[in-house]
């Protein structure tokens, strides 16, 4: 009889891995406990996993450098959700014998959450809906016009482009600027090509940031890049905190040379109970929501049991690295 092996589920904030996927078809060989605790640093994460053979990962929060891996002797398999992951060392699984595979990724919540967080800041929703609440003032904020608004994009990819069609769809002028993007491409979205990255945000009512983060990309967006927002202008991120340097972005808004910010990334997740950007003004923030949705949770649990199950038959699937 094969030993049973026990299988981590890390992040599981809202306590649904294990009710959203059915994981029934590993259970006979396969212990599965999921943690709704984040484990901050190395030392925690490492005693923790310590008998553990398996572990689930969700998309890039938790780190897998060389150093972690040598404490888990016993891991045998990691799963992470999406088929890209920058904070695995596959060269260090692949030489302490840990096979890496990923799941499918939808982009129809980031999409969505972006636009969420646009239309939020665009009319003073949170604002308005505390005041009516509380019993504040009726109509404190006018809302700002998105027809006729132009909706810069920094990168025109899965995502990019699908948010620009729903900037398309309310009347908006789009254009977008990223280092490869093609006059071929933007005419295919039906956008305006920017000259530069300077233009882009220089003209844009709203800039919303859909890029990969990479060396060209940390810290696109510093202190000179956001003084050439206008002031009644807005910047959403819904893609990752590195792209913008978040002591400038922090400045921008304590400063009012910004209108507000709409941001679901951060340098540090969970966010620190004392973190500046808890308390910013002009800011309009979620717990990283971007990829957090039924349908996609039920996307990564339900690979995640797949993946394991290919790998106990010995024939690993969406295998990374």
């Amino acid at each position: 009889m094969r030993p049973r092996l026990r299988c981590a589920v890390l992040d599981d904030f809202q306590t649904v891995a294990t009710e959203i996927a059915d994981w029934s078809p590993v259970t006979e060989d396969v212990d599965v406990v999921s943690f709704a605790e984040h484990f901050a640093d190395e030392d925690a994460l490492a005693k923790a996993l310590a008998d553990y053979d398996i572990v689930v990962t969700l998309r890039e929060r938790v780190p897998f450098p060389a150093s972690l891996l040598a404490r888990l002797p016993r891991l045998k398999l990691l799963i992470a959700s999406g088929m890209r992951n920058s904070v695995i060392d596959y060269a260090a699984a692949e030489a302490h014998g840990v096979t890496v595979c990923g799941t499918a990724s939808s982009s129809t919540p980031p999409v969505e959450l972006t636009w969420a967080l646009l239309l939020g800041l665009a009319r003073g929703l949170v604002t308005e809906h505390n005041a009516l609440r509380a019993g504040g003032p009726w109509q404190s904020t006018v809302g700002v016009d998105l027809h006729g608004a132009r909706l810069g994009l920094l990168g025109l990819g899965k995502i990019g482009s699908r948010v620009a069609g729903i900037g398309l769809a309310f009347g908006m002028r789009v254009s977008a600027w990223s280092q490869n993007l093609t006059k071929e491409r933007v005419d295919e979205v039906g956008v305006e090509l920017a000259s530069s990255k300077e233009e882009l945000l220089a003209n844009s009512d709203f800039v919303s940031v859909h890029l990969a983060l990479s060396e060209r990309t940390r810290g696109l967006l510093g202190a000179p890049e956001l003084a050439l927002l206008r002031p009644t202008a807005y910047l959403i991120n819904t893609s990752r905190a590195a792209i913008v340097d978040q002591d400038a972005l922090l400045a921008a808004l304590h400063e009012g040379r910004i209108a507000g910010a709409g941001v679901d990334v951060f340098d540090v997740e969970p966010l620190p109970a004392d973190h500046p950007m808890r308390t910013a003004p002009r800011l309009l923030a979620t717990p990283h929501l971007g990829y957090v949705s039924r349908a996609n949770y039920a996307t990564y649990y339900g690979q995640a049991v797949e993946d394991i199950q290919a790998y106990l038959a010995g024939a690993p699937v969406r295998r990374l690295g």
